[in-house]
């Protein structure tokens, strides 16, 4: 136990350490939720937990700031097959933003979201649609319809759709899903590029690329556009405009997250689909501008 001279001391003492934990917290949640997103649900069980752990330190043991916590372990049991469980996390989940009388859009909407993945798992689609509804509902309260953060509705729905065959409904969403990624990701690229062209970084250091996303969404972005372009690919022949696009998107992301190789895998596979299927040359145009920053940034010529 620490020793202070006052009072103060040890209330300035007491302030670092629930600094310490707050910035804890978030981190576990972050790595958590992204092992989540890549698939790595027995990885994400740990940081969940001590999220979970530092959360009752700070809040007590009826907060409704616990419920995110719940949530990522109750989609990690999911995940590894453990339905009981997650139930059980799920309904401790549901307990405490019942009990609270000051629970926010956004910890609505990851509650309905959860319960919805949980009703997808059990195939009782009604339910896990009605839930994936309340989902986007809270999402757009707390964000807009058109945010990231309210794609992941549209897109477990798409899946439902899917699912059930009803593929005019789940193409309208993973094309709403595709969209939203794309102006994100562009308005991103835009200010880059307006940055460049102005020569902004005055001292000439190189610009570093950034997509304005935490790790979690990072792998959250790769795992939703990686799943609609295989989607797409069944129906390339179709719809190849609409392929591109997802290509177009996906060469975003990885340019703006510093991984070259795969943005020009994607750009050269957008490309090529391009001039097969003679689409319009100002989407011609502007994939080569991609691929030419990509590859300056290499040093490589375009072909």
């Amino acid at each position: 136990m620490p020793f202070y001279n006052s009072e103060e001391e040890r209330q300035h003492g007491l302030q670092q350490l629930q600094q310490r934990q707050k910035h804890l917290i978030e981190f576990c949640y972050t790595v958590a939720q992204k092992y989540l997103f890549e698939g790595r649900h027995e990885d994400a069980v740990p940081a969940a937990l001590h999220s979970l752990r530092f959360r009752m330190n700070i809040h007590g043991l009826s907060s409704v700031e616990l419920v995110p916590a719940y949530l990522l372990l109750a989609e990690a049991s999911l995940g590894l097959g453990r339905i009981v469980q997650a139930e059980e996390y799920l309904s401790q989940a549901q307990w405490t933003v019942l009990k609270s009388t000051h629970c926010s859009n956004a910890t609505h909407s990851l509650l309905h979201r959860n319960l919805g993945l949980l009703y997808m798992a059990k195939e009782n689609y009604e339910e896990a649609r009605y839930h994936l509804a309340n989902d986007i509902y809270f999402a757009s309260c707390a964000f807009g319809t058109e945010d990231i953060r309210t794609s992941g509705g549209y897109f477990h729905l798409a899946n439902i759709f899917y699912g059930l065959k009803k593929l005019d409904l789940a193409d309208s969403l993973y094309t709403k899903v595709a969209e939203i990624w794309y102006k994100y990701l562009n308005d991103h690229y835009q200010v880059l590029s307006q940055a460049r062209v102005q020569q902004i970084d005055l001292l000439g250091k190189q610009f570093v690329n950034d997509t304005g996303l935490d790790e979690a969404q990072e792998a959250e972005a790769i795992r939703v556009l990686t799943s609609v372009l295989n989607i797409r690919e069944l129906t390339t022949e179709k719809a190849p405009q609409k392929t591109v696009f997802v290509l177009k998107t996906l060469v975003m992301l990885y340019y703006l997250m510093m991984n070259s190789s795969k943005a020009e895998e994607y750009a050269m596979q957008a490309l090529s689909l391009c001039r097969e299927y003679q689409l319009d040359i100002q989407e011609q145009s502007t994939i080569q501008e991609l691929l030419g920053l990509i590859l300056a940034e290499e040093d490589q010529p375009i072909t």
